[in-house]
């Protein structure tokens, strides 16, 4: 017996009406001309610049870490290397 004796069952409520929204598609009804073939390309310079500043962040980095900089180990040289990659990074979300 799942229910025991004291504990009455519940009662299913019918719940009367229909829909909350307007039956749509999948954007609603506005339309979005499709993009020309050829506008969805970055230029040239975008994987260069994003592939620069990953390089020159890692490499500023690395060059802070074996005091290679003028004035040996600094955070000033850690945060610009943490820049450059920050920025490599951005560069990297524009790129199609």
């Amino acid at each position: 017996m799942p229910y025991p004796l004291y504990m009455a069952k519940a009662q299913k409520r019918r719940v009367e009406g229909g829909r909350v929204t307007p039956k749509g598609g999948p954007s609603g009804s506005r339309y979005q001309a499709p993009n020309p073939p050829g506008s969805d390309s970055s230029p040239k310079w975008v994987p260069v610049l994003m592939f620069f500043l990953l390089g020159l962040g890692m490499l500023i980095i690395f060059f802070n870490y074996v005091a290679w900089l003028p004035g040996g180990t600094n955070n000033i040289y850690l945060m610009a290397g943490l820049a450059s990659i920050l920025g490599g990074i951005i560069t990297a979300t524009q790129y199609r």
